[in-house]
C-alpha cells in the first residue's frame, strides 16, 4: 500500500542526532557563562586594591578613681544667691504643704469653724456653700496674719532671695514671728496637755517650747475659742426656735415644721443686727 500524502518519513537515525545537537548547545552555553563570571571577578579585583593594615594604638592607662567619691548639690547659685533649681523645688514643696500650714499655723481653722456654726445656727444647710465660707475664711486669715507674714517676708524670705542669708538662717528667722503669734493665742493648759501626752518635761520658758508641741496646742486653743463663739451665736437663734415651737403648739399646728416658720425670723434678726459684721469684728478682735 502506498503511504499517505502529507506524512513525513522518519528514519531511526534522526533521534541520536538531535540529542547530540542539544548537548553541544548546552556545553557552549556553560562555557559562555563561565567566561562571563571570570571576566567580572577579574574586573572587580582590579578596582579594589588591598588596604594595608593599620598599626594598633597604644593602650591608655585607666584614670585613677577618686579617693572618696560623692555626689554634691549646690544650694547657692551665682554671687551667693539661691540656685534656680532649689528655688523651683522649694516653691513646689511649699505649694504642696501650704494647705496644712494654713490649717495648723494660722487663724483659718477658727474662722472657718465659726462661720460653719453660724450657718448651722441659722438652720441653713447649703447656703452659703462651703466654697464661699472657705474663701471668706481665707481672706480674713490673710488680713489677720498680714503683720506676721510681712515680718517673715522682710526678715527671712527677701534676705534669702538676695543671697545675704542661707536657707537654714532664713528658716530660723522666719519661724520667730509665727512662733510668737501662736504662743500669743495658745493657752498654757493646752501646752501642758500636749506636753504630758508626749511624756516630755515641762519647758522652762516659752522659747523652749518645741514646734511639734506648739502647733497641736495652738489648734486645740483655736477650736476651743471657735466653739465658745459658736455657743454665743446659737443662743439667740435657739430662743427664736423655742418661741416659734411654743406658739405653734398653742395654736394646735403640730403638723407644721417649726423650722419653716422660724427661718424667716432668724434671717430677719441676723440682718437687723448686722450679724456678719458682728462675727467678723469678734473674730478679728479675738487676735488683738
Amino acid at each position: 500500500m502506498a503511504p499517505r500524502a502529507g506524512r513525513l518519513d522518519r528514519s531511526p537515525s534522526q533521534g541520536p542526532a538531535r540529542r547530540r545537537a542539544w548537548t553541544r548547545a548546552a556545553l557552549v552555553l556553560l562555557v559562555l557563562l563561565a567566561a562571563l563570571a571570570l571576566t567580572v571577578l577579574v574586573a572587580g579585583g582590579a578596582h579594589a586594591a588591598p588596604v594595608p593594615p593599620a598599626d594598633p594604638a597604644a593602650p591608655v592607662d585607666p584614670a585613677a578613681p577618686d579617693a572618696d567619691p560623692s555626689v554634691t548639690v549646690d544650694i547657692n547659685g551665682v554671687n551667693g544667691g539661691p540656685n534656680s533649681s532649689i528655688v523651683v523645688l522649694l516653691t513646689i514643696t511649699l505649694l504642696a504643704v501650704a494647705p496644712s500650714l494654713l490649717l495648723m499655723m494660722t487663724s483659718f481653722t477658727k474662722i472657718f469653724v465659726v462661720l460653719a456654726l453660724t450657718r448651722n445656727a441659722l438652720g441653713l444647710q447649703g447656703v452659703p456653700p462651703n466654697q464661699v465660707l472657705a474663701g471668706l475664711a481665707l481672706f480674713l486669715s490673710m488680713f489677720i496674719m498680714a503683720p506676721v507674714l510681712t515680718e517673715v517676708n522682710d526678715t527671712a524670705l527677701q534676705p534669702y532671695l538676695a543671697g545675704t542669708a542661707t536657707f537654714s538662717e532664713a528658716v530660723e528667722v522666719g519661724g520667730g514671728p509665727l512662733r510668737e503669734f501662736m504662743l500669743g493665742q495658745t493657752r498654757e493648759e493646752d501646752l501642758a496637755l500636749v506636753t504630758r501626752a508626749a511624756d516630755q518635761p515641762n519647758p522652762e520658758s516659752a522659747d523652749a517650747v518645741a514646734m511639734t508641741t506648739l502647733i497641736p496646742a495652738f489648734m486645740l486653743s483655736e477650736l476651743r475659742s471657735a466653739f465658745i463663739i459658736g455657743f454665743v451665736i446659737f443662743v439667740p437663734f435657739l430662743v427664736i426656735d423655742l418661741v416659734v415651737s411654743a406658739s405653734l403648739m398653742s395654736m394646735g399646728m403640730m403638723m407644721l415644721p417649726p423650722v419653716m416658720v422660724s427661718l424667716p425670723f432668724k434671717l430677719l434678726l441676723f440682718v437687723l443686727v448686722d450679724g456678719w459684721g458682728l462675727i467678723v469684728t469678734a473674730l478679728v478682735g479675738s487676735y488683738g
